[in-house]
C-alpha cells in the first residue's frame, strides 16, 4: 500500500505518530511505522506503553508550542520520544513516577529537536538524527539499576541465519527475530534501496562481531544496528553512492569507543560516524569549488 494512500485513510495525529515510528529508521512512511509499532506489540508488549507515551508527548508538545505542522506530520517530534519511552520502560520498573518521566523526556526531546531543526535550515548545522535521545538517555541511565542478566544463545545455523534480522530489531531494543523480520519488511516496503543497504550493514555488523569472537553481539544483532542506521542515513545522499560503505565501516569502528569510555552505546556510534562523514564531505565539497563551478549539494534525508 503506497504511503499516500495510507495517509488518506488515517487521521492526522495517527499519521504523525506512525511516521514517528518510521523516522527511527529515517523514513517517512506510516505503514512502515505501523509495522514497527506491531513489532513492539507482538514481541515486547511491556514496552509499547512507554513507546506510545513518549511519541505522543513529543507530538503534543510540538502542537502546543505551534511547531511547523509539516514537521509534526513527518514524525520529526515523535521518534526521539518513542525511543526514550522504550528505553525507560526497559531499564526502569513501572511505577507512578515512570509515566511522568517518559512524558517529560518526550516533550523535552521535541523542544531540542525544534531548536536543532531551526539551526539546520539556516546554516550548515549537522542533522540531529537521534542525538536528543542519546543525550537524554545518557543522563537518565545514570539513575537506572545496571542489568546483570545475559541471554544464552546457541551458535547454530538457524541462529546465524536470523542474526541479520536481529540487527533491525535492536535499533528499537527488540531482540526477537519476528520483530526484526517485521521491521525489515516495513523498510522494504518504504524504500527498497535503503533496505538493501541496511541488510548489507546488518550482515557486516554480524561478521565484524564474529571476527572479534563476540558471538553474543553477533547472534543478537547488537553488532550491526548502528551500522544499519549509518547506512540508512548516508544512502539518502545520492550524489555519493559509496558513502554508505564508509558509514558502515565507521560505525563499526567507533562502537567500541563508547564502551571503552564507559558510556552506553545506544545510537551514538551512528550519529558520530554520520557527523564525521558529512563534515568531511562538506569540507571536500568546498575545496572542490575552487576547481569546478559545480558545488556539492547535500540532500537532507527525510527532513532530518
Amino acid at each position: 500500500m503506497p504511503a499516500n494512500h495510507f495517509n488518506t485513510h488515517c487521521p492526522d495525529w495517527a499519521t504523525a505518530l506512525l511516521n514517528g515510528f518510521s523516522q527511527i529508521f529515517l523514513q517517512r512512511h506510516p505503514l512502515f511505522g505501523l509495522l514497527c509499532l506491531l513489532a513492539i506489540l507482538f514481541t515486547a508488549p511491556t514496552l509499547l506503553g512507554g513507546a506510545l507515551l513518549g511519541g505522543v508527548a513529543g507530538l503534543l508538545t510540538a502542537q502546543r508550542r505551534n511547531y511547523a505542522k509539516a514537521d509534526r506530520q513527518a514524525g520529526l517530534f515523535s521518534y526521539n520520544g518513542i525511543l526514550l519511552g522504550v528505553l525507560l520502560s526497559l531499564y526502569f520498573p513501572w511505577s507512578a513516577l515512570l509515566p511522568p518521566l517518559i512524558i517529560a523526556a518526550g516533550g523535552l526531546s521535541a523542544m531540542i529537536t525544534q531548536q536543532w531543526l531551526k539551526r539546520v535550515r539556516v546554516s550548515l548545522y549537522l542533522p540531529a538524527y537521534t542525538a536528543p535521545f542519546v543525550g537524554l538517555g545518557w543522563v537518565l541511565l545514570c539513575f537506572a539499576t545496571p542489568s546483570a542478566t545475559a541471554h544464552l544463545i546457541e551458535i547454530n545455523t538457524l541462529n546465524l541465519l536470523v542474526a541479520p534480522l536481529q540487527g533491525f530489531g535492536q535499533v528499537m531494543f527488540l531482540g526477537h527475530p519476528l520483530a526484526g523480520a517485521m521491521i525489515a519488511a516495513g523498510l522494504l516496503i518504504a524504500d527498497r534501496r535503503a533496505f538493501c543497504w541496511a541488510s548489507l550493514a546488518s550482515v557486516a555488523g554480524m561478521g565484524w562481531s564474529l571476527l572479534h569472537h563476540d558471538f553474543y553481539s553477533a547472534l543478537l544483532g547488537l553488532g550491526g544496528y548502528n551500522a544499519i542506521l549509518a547506512a540508512l542515513a548516508l544512502s539518502a545522499l545520492r550524489q555519493q553512492p559509496w558513502l554508505p560503505l564508509v558509514g558502515i565501516a565507521s560505525a563499526l569502528l567507533l562502537t567500541p569507543l563508547f564502551a571503552a569510555i564507559g558510556l552506553p552505546t545506544l545510537t551514538a556510534p551512528f550519529i558520530l560516524a554520520c557527523w564525521l562523514i558529512r563534515t568531511a564531505v562538506l569540507i571536500l565539497g568546498k575545496a572542490a569549488v575552487t576547481h569546478t563551478p559545480c558545488t556539492l549539494e547535500d540532500n537532507q534525508p527525510r527532513l532530518r
